[in-house]
C-alpha cells in the first residue's frame, strides 16, 4: 500500500518533466524567431549609417581639398605679385646703372680730354724749364768768370759767413735774454713772496710743555695726591705727566713734553676733579676715556686741516696723521698750524705764477705729514711723508713735492718746488719757533727711545725735565732679575749715548695684576 503512492508520484514527476520540457522547446522557438528578426533589423541600421558616414567622408575630404586648392590658388597668387615686384626692382636698378654709366662714360670723356690739355701743358713747361736751365747754367759761367771763384766755394764762403754772424747774434740774444730773465724773475719773486707774507694773517704763540688745571678747593690737592701718594702716583704712571702740586692756590700743574700726553692728562684730571672720586681704577679709567677722545679729536683736527686747504678725497690715515700733528710742535712752532700756513703761502704763489692752486695747497699741507710717525719709522721726515702719500694713493707729483722740501731729491714740477721756499717763510717768520724749546724735546723724547730699545719695555715716561725716567716692563716677559737688568743696561746706555747736566733717576715698575669675580 505505501509503494503505490510513490509510483505514481514518479510516473507524474517523468510526465511533468516532458510537458515542461516540451514547453521550453516552443518557447524556445517562439523567441529564436525574433532574436532573427532584431539581428535583421541591426544589420538593416549598420548599413544604413555606414552608407550615411561613407557619403560624409567624401563630402568632407571634397570640402578639404576645395580649400587646398584655394590656399595653393592664394599661394601662388602671392607669389607672382613677389616675382611681378622683383622685376620692378631689378628693372628700376637696371636703369639707374645705365644712366650712372651714361654719366661715368661722359666723365671719363672729360678726364681724357683733361689728361690731353695737362700732356700737352706738361711738354710746353719742360720745354720752358730745359731754357731756363741753360739761361741758369750760363749766368753762373758769367758769374764764376767775373768773381774768380767756382759755385761751390762761393757757397761755402757764404755759408760760413751766415754761420758765424748767426751764432753771434744768438750768444749775443742769450745773454740779454739771460740777464733780463734773472732780473725779471728775482724781481717777480720777491713780488710773489712779499705778496704771499703780507696776505697771510697767523698767530706767533709757540707751544708750552706746561699746562695748569684749575680745582675748586684745596682739599682736593689732597684727594689727587691719595693716601702714601698712591693716587699721584697712579696718575703719573699711566699717562706719563708731571703732576706738580705746590703752594699754588686753587690750581695743579702738569708738566710735560709730549702734547699728546699733557692733553689726555690735563682731561683725565678734569674730568676726575669734577667727579670727585679718585683713586687708581677710578684713574685709569678716566685717562682710558681721555684717550678716547683724543683720538676723536685728532681725526677732527684732520678733517678740518684738510677742509680749510681745499683737499678733498683724503685717505683716512693721511686725515689721522694730519690730526697728530696737531699735537706736535717743531721749535716751538706747532707743526698742524705750520703745514696750512705753508699750504695757504704756496696756494697764493702758485696763483701769482699761474699754476695748479688745489695742486700746490695739497703738497703744502702734506710736506710735513712724515712727522708724525718720524719717531717709529727710520729716516728723515720728507722721505718717510713721500712714502706715505704714494702708499695712500696720493699722485707722484704730490708724493714728490713731500720728498723734496728739504733738497733730498729732484722736484718735478714747479709747484712741489715752491714748498722749500713757502717752508722757509712759515719758520722764519717772527716768533714762530724757539730753539731751546725743541732742544729739550729731542732730549727727553731720545731719553724715551733708548728704554723702549731694551726687550720685555711696555712704556716709558720722561719725568722731571728729563731727571728722571720711569720704565714699565712686561710682568710676563720680565721677572724681578730681569728688571735688575734693564735699570743697569738702560743707566749704561744713558751714560754712553746722551749728554746731560746732573744726573738720571732710572726706575724700572713690574706690576701684575690678577683679577677674579665671587659670583
Amino acid at each position: 500500500m505505501t509503494s503505490l503512492p510513490f509510483v505514481e508520484y514518479a510516473i507524474f514527476l517523468i510526465i511533468g518533466f516532458f510537458l515542461g520540457f516540451s514547453l521550453l522547446w516552443f518557447f524556445h522557438r517562439i523567441r529564436l524567431g525574433s532574436y532573427d528578426k532584431i539581428c535583421q533589423d541591426l544589420l538593416q541600421k549598420a548599413q544604413i549609417e555606414a552608407e550615411s558616414q561613407q557619403k560624409a567622408n567624401e563630402i568632407a575630404q571634397k570640402q578639404l581639398q576645395v580649400e587646398r586648392q584655394r590656399e595653393l590658388d592664394q599661394f601662388s597668387l602671392n607669389e607672382r605679385r613677389k616675382i611681378q615686384r622683383e622685376a620692378e626692382r631689378l628693372k628700376q636698378r637696371e636703369d639707374k646703372i645705365e644712366s650712372r654709366m651714361n654719366l661715368v662714360e661722359k666723365k671719363l670723356s672729360d678726364i681724357e680730354k683733361r689728361e690731353a690739355v695737362m700732356a700737352a701743358r706738361k711738354t710746353q713747361l719742360d720745354d720752358e724749364k730745359k731754357h731756363i736751365a741753360d739761361l741758369h747754367l750760363k749766368l753762373i759761367e758769367e758769374l764764376e768768370k767775373i768773381g774768380g771763384l767756382s759755385s761751390l766755394e762761393a757757397r761755402e764762403q757764404l755759408l760760413q759767413k751766415l754761420t758765424q754772424e748767426a751764432a753771434t747774434e744768438a750768444a749775443n740774444l742769450i745773454r740779454r735774454r739771460k740777464k733780463e730773465a734773472e732780473e725779471e724773475a728775482d724781481k717777480q719773486a720777491s713780488t710773489i713772496i712779499a705778496t704771499a707774507i703780507s696776505r697771510l694773517a697767523v698767530s706767533c704763540v709757540s707751544e708750552a710743555t706746561v699746562n695748569t688745571v684749575s680745582i675748586p678747593n684745596e682739599e682736593m690737592k689732597g684727594r689727587i695726591i691719595g693716601r702714601e701718594g698712591r693716587n699721584i702716583r697712579a696718575l703719573e704712571r699711566a699717562t706719563g705727566i708731571n703732576f706738580i702740586i705746590d703752594d699754588t692756590p686753587g690750581a695743579v700743574v702738569l708738566s710735560g713734553f709730549d702734547p699728546v700726553r699733557l692733553h689726555i692728562a690735563k682731561a683725565a684730571l678734569s674730568d676726575l676733579v669734577l667727579d670727585g672720586r679718585i683713586h687708581p681704577t677710578r684713574i685709569e679709567e678716566a685717562v682710558e676715556k681721555a684717550r678716547v677722545n683724543v683720538i676723536k679729536q685728532i681725526k677732527a683736527y684732520g678733517e678740518d686741516a684738510a677742509l680749510r686747504a681745499g683737499a678733498i678725497n683724503m685717505h683716512h690715515e693721511l686725515i689721522m696723521l694730519l690730526g697728530k700733528l696737531k699735537f706736535r710742535f717743531s721749535y716751538g712752532q706747532n707743526v698742524l698750524d705750520h703745514s696750512l700756513e705753508v699750504s695757504y703761502l704756496m696756494g697764493i704763489m702758485a696763483a701769482e705764477l699761474g699754476l695748479d692752486q688745489s695742486l700746490a695747497r695739497r703738497i703744502g699741507l702734506l710736506h710735513d705729514i712724515g712727522k708724525a710717525v718720524s719717531h717709529e719709522v727710520e729716516g728723515s721726515h720728507a722721505i718717510i711723508g713721500h712714502d706715505i702719500a704714494l702708499r695712500c694713493g696720493e699722485s707722484k707729483e704730490i708724493a714728490n713735492g713731500i720728498g723734496c722740501h728739504h733738497f733730498e731729491m729732484e722736484s718735478v714740477t714747479v709747484e712741489g718746488s715752491l714748498c722749500s721756499s713757502a717752508d722757509a717763510i712759515s719758520a722764519s717768520r717772527q716768533g714762530a719757533r724757539s730753539e731751546p724749546v725743541e732742544e729739550y724735546i729731542c732730549r727727553l723724547k731720545k731719553l724715551e727711545d733708548l728704554a723702549l730699545e731694551l726687550p720685555g719695555v711696555e712704556k716709558a715716561y720722561a719725568m722731571q725735565a728729563g731727571r728722571e725716567i720711569r720704565v714699565i716692563v712686561k710682568p710676563d716677559m720680565v721677572d724681578d732679575e730681569g728688571v735688575v737688568k734693564i735699570a743697569k743696561n738702560l743707566s749704561k746706555n744713558i751714560e754712553e749715548q746722551l749728554q746731560y747736566p746732573g744726573k738720571i733717576r732710572v726706575t724700572v715698575i713690574r706690576e701684575k695684576r690678577i683679577v677674579e669675580y665671587a659670583v
